[in-house]
């Protein structure tokens, strides 16, 4: 897969990938606009919305509805670092979802490819060249 990034103004910085525009901007106390996510936002966001697409999986495979399922997604930062220390996913269901179910959908949402990735790091390759003229 490949991802272009460019730089539209201000502190925005997009990314095009398979016909998509990702936007992002930093908040006004970053001297940002405000006027899209921050990219960290969105490397949160990936990850609650990968737990979703296999919640959403299972439940379609079993022919439970979806109605009243949500998830819910907390972070905790080192308050002296800022880095990220835990993520946390709430599966939360309603009265009516099955019991039998209930480990098996968080089983699922630990299959989050996302997650996956993070919990082995891959290599990251950072280089700089030149465009053709």
């Amino acid at each position: 897969m490949e991802m272009t990034v460019t730089f539209p103004g201000g502190k925005r910085v997009n990314a095009a990938v398979g016909g998509f525009t990702i936007e992002t901007d930093q908040p006004l106390a970053g001297g940002g606009q405000a006027q899209a996510p921050e990219p960290f936002t969105y490397f949160l966001a990936s990850i609650a919305t990968c737990a979703g697409i296999y919640v959403l999986g299972f439940c379609q495979a079993r022919g439970i509805s979806t109605d009243g399922v949500r998830l819910v997604q907390r972070t905790e930062r080192d308050p002296a670092t800022r880095k990220l220390t835990k993520v946390g996913i709430e599966i939360q269901v309603p009265a009516s979802f099955p019991e039998k179910y209930l480990d098996a959908v968080r089983h699922a949402a630990e299959g989050c490819a996302v997650k996956k990735a993070i919990a082995s790091p891959p290599e990251f390759d950072i280089a700089t060249v030149r465009a053709p003229a």
